[in-house]
């Protein structure tokens, strides 16, 4: 499905002109983050990837905001051996590295003879199920469809402290190319903070400085389905992880480190 509405970037050259909607809700001069994961998903996939070779690691560090300016990307094949690739990237702005990921490229071959026992489905309704997703609570808009559930599967708002959600993204990355799955979920991976990471109060407690998505294949459906399935934390430090979904099953794992939100003291 092509998306209808202005993308997040355009192409200048090998730069990456972000529009308006790669705001964050931390600032509105501020790219959102959770952007960095699908371009560098983006320029790996292009860079480095092939038909049999499979992106099973992303790892993504967020180490530095950038301001809603143009931004380009670097990579750099680190390994390349007969069932494993391994690439890494850099997102700078202007001459300042950003955002810069790892990724580990397996082989796809035939499956094991005997079954090892496996992360089950969710018992989550499909947004096609659900209906059309809930406007989006605060001054900030999401430029993305998100549907919150309870652990019975019945729809809920942002103040219930669910930690099921499916998120859609409505826009493509960049102008002109519709989202792979690959980029799909890279995007919306940034995502399992919030689930994660949530004080009953409603306040973002910690806010992540990396992720790490595993998966076992991409994701067939446009929608992404998270469900937060661990958090730990001490002395302002924190770990979260979250079991990844799409419309047939469980495809992966994303885990993230974080650090105590200063605003809220």
């Amino acid at each position: 499905m092509a998306a209808t509405n202005e993308a997040f970037f355009h192409l200048d050259g090998d730069l990456l002109v972000p529009s308006a909607r790669a705001d964050s809700p931390w600032a509105s001069d501020m790219m959102h983050g959770r952007l960095f994961g699908g371009l560098l998903a983006r320029a790996l996939e292009r860079e480095h990837g092939a038909p049999d070779l499979h992106f099973s690691r992303l790892t993504v560090d967020l180490f530095r905001s950038a301001k809603l300016e143009p931004v380009h990307v670097r990579t750099q094949r680190v390994r390349d051996g007969r069932r494993i690739r391994v690439a890494d990237a850099t997102i700078y702005s202007g001459d300042k590295a950003v955002a810069r990921a790892s990724a580990v490229l397996l082989r796809q071959g035939a499956q094991p003879l005997h079954e090892v026992p496996s992360t089950p489905a969710w018992s989550a309704p499909t947004p096609a199920e659900l209906g059309p997703a809930p406007e989006s609570p605060g001054k900030w808009v999401a430029p993305f469809d998100v549907w919150k559930v309870d652990s019975e599967g019945n729809p809920v708002d942002w103040s219930a402290q669910s930690r099921r959600a499916w998120l859609l993204d409505t826009r493509d990355l960049v102008e002109g190319e519709a989202m792979s799955p690959f980029e799909r979920v890279a995007t919306a991976a940034d995502f399992a903070s919030p689930l994660a990471n949530f004080a009953p109060s409603g306040v973002l407690e910690f806010i992540n400085a990396d992720y790490t998505l595993t998966l076992s294949r991409l994701p067939l459906s446009e929608e992404i389905g998270m469900e937060a399935t661990g958090h730990l934390n001490a002395d302002g430090v924190a770990t979260g992880n979250c079991t990844f979904h799409d419309a047939k099953g469980p495809i992966g794992y994303c885990t993230m480190s974080a650090v105590s939100n200063p605003a809220t003291g």
